[in-house]
């Protein structure tokens, strides 16, 4: 992904709540939101390019997401897709904590990247930028873009803030969420950061919803997990100026 928010543990009702955008060149191949012929338990969209996923779930409720990290000065020839990480935690049998801590060792194998594993226990955060690090996060607001965790990007902060504020509703009505990604507001040039790409590269990826005829947002997702780890994944796809291509939901927990 490239946009996230996530509330760990402190709606009424969810364990997890996640709102998030994939940001790709429309040219990509990708698999809409689905359950896996090869991993009928996974449940997410598909990089036919690379084989992984940008977020999912599986069917006892645990999730995984990854985002890169933007530094054009670093290339990693040959590196592994960075989505395999996602589906790598969904197809095994580890706990959240156990994979994190093992991906360790391997993380500089990766490009840059930011990923974040939860199950029923925990919810694990591991990079590989600038170094390879591990944080268990606390219950409570979350984000990510293409730089550091919490990094006060101004869509990443936005996205947090209307995240919280529908946490506080205790409201079961998404469309504040919906919303929430399909914000086409830009940033002003003296609150962009500077991740080495220009002025004009930063102003077309400073909104949530990035509307582009060669890049831009290509899903939007959301996802809702009880303390039982029943709940919902729920993806909206776009094509290329944003044009709506079709909405997939799926129910997630044992036996759904």
């Amino acid at each position: 992904m490239c946009l996230v928010a996530l509330a760990w543990k402190v709606h009424p009702r969810w364990r997890l709540v996640l709102a998030g955008n994939r940001d790709e060149f429309h040219a990509r191949p990708t698999a809409p939101l689905a359950r896996w012929t090869t991993s009928p338990a996974l449940m997410a969209g598909q990089d036919l390019q690379s084989g992984g996923t940008w977020a999912g779930v599986d069917a006892h409720g645990r999730m995984a997401l990854v985002t890169n990290v933007r530094d054009p000065a670093i290339r990693v020839p040959g590196a592994p897709s960075r989505g395999q990480l996602a589906t790598g935690f969904l197809q095994s049998p580890d706990s959240a904590e156990h994979c994190a801590s093992g991906l360790l060792a391997a993380a500089e194998a990766f490009a840059p990247f930011n990923l974040v594993l939860a199950d029923a226990s925990a919810c694990e955060y591991v990079s590989n930028y600038p170094t390879p690090r591990r944080i268990t996060l606390a219950p409570g607001l979350h984000a990510l873009s293409n730089g550091d965790l919490d990094e006060p990007w101004p869509k990443t902060m936005a996205l947090k803030r209307r995240l919280a504020a529908w946490v506080a509703t205790g409201s079961d009505d998404v469309a504040p969420l919906w919303a929430a990604l399909a914000d086409e507001t830009p940033a002003p040039d003296d609150h962009l950061p500077d991740t080495g790409v220009g002025l004009e590269r930063e102003r077309l990826l400073s909104p949530a919803f990035i509307r582009n005829d060669r890049y831009g947002t290509r899903a939007s997702t959301l996802i809702a997990i009880d303390h039982a780890g029943h709940g919902w994944i729920s993806e909206r796809r776009f094509g290329p100026e944003g044009v709506f291509e079709g909405e997939t939901t799926l129910r997630v927990g044992p036996g759904a």
